[in-house]
């Protein structure tokens, strides 16, 4: 009896591991584009060691790697420690979703307008975040309104994103800085611009990742899982 009931336990294990592996390996495999050679990587890795837990196959690449055709990968997420000036709208024709956290390009990407504190920029302190569109799956599930989403003040990019837009976040007391925002494929983005893939702006910024409080990491979580869902 004992002898079954090991055998049972171990083809169970088995089979549990096995799912477990194979629900892993279909969470998608993500290119990661960050300037290798410089100070603030260590975060990056910190990101990408994060969504490796989560069951992500994480590739990092330098900015100045060529762009992966179509398909190649099933997200591209772009780090702000990108140099903007030279990265520019490297990947904006690219037909694959894109997650992105460099403000200074998101006019070039167009995500938004092209004049800077304008149409995009960024704030140098705060913790909360204002959610006007709760329903949303990248709104993770968090209640509308004010959300703490970092441990102390800290720099948010933010962006007025085109009409196709669907925003997810804004600053508390200025509704035209969405900081957190995503447009379908298809959608039409800033200067009439057809979204290629799902794109969604994020608030981080190079060194911040690490400051998210629980609310924070679950809209994170939530922004990687929208863009890459087929």
């Amino acid at each position: 009896m004992m002898i079954k009931k090991t055998i049972a336990l171990l083809i169970f294990s088995l089979v549990f591991l096995g799912v477990n592996a194979q629900s892993k390996k279909k969470r998608g495999n993500i290119l990661y584009v960050l300037r290798m050679e410089y100070r603030d990587r260590p975060i990056d890795e910190k990101v990408k060691a994060h969504l490796d837990s989560l069951g992500y196959k994480v590739t990092l690449v330098d900015q100045s790697a060529e762009v992966p055709k179509a398909n190649a990968y099933d997200l591209i997420i772009i780090s702000s420690t990108v140099g903007s000036q030279d990265f520019e709208g490297k990947y904006k024709d690219v037909a694959t979703p894109i997650l992105s956290w460099e403000n200074d390009i998101l006019d070039d990407m167009r995500f938004t307008g092209r004049n800077k504190d304008v149409d995009f920029g960024e704030v140098t302190g705060e913790h909360y975040i204002w959610i006007v569109n709760a329903p949303h799956p990248i709104a993770a599930g968090l209640p509308a309104g004010i959300n703490s989403v970092y441990r102390k003040d800290q720099p948010m990019g933010w962006g007025k994103p085109g009409l196709g837009a669907s925003i997810i976040a804004t600053i508390p007391g200025q509704p035209d800085k969405a900081i957190i925002f995503g447009y379908e494929k298809g959608a039409t983005m800033d200067y009439d611009f057809i979204a290629p893939a799902r794109r969604v702006a994020f608030f981080l910024d190079n060194t911040t990742f690490p400051l998210l409080k629980e609310n924070g990491l679950k809209l994170f979580d939530a922004a990687v899982n929208w863009a890459i869902a087929k």
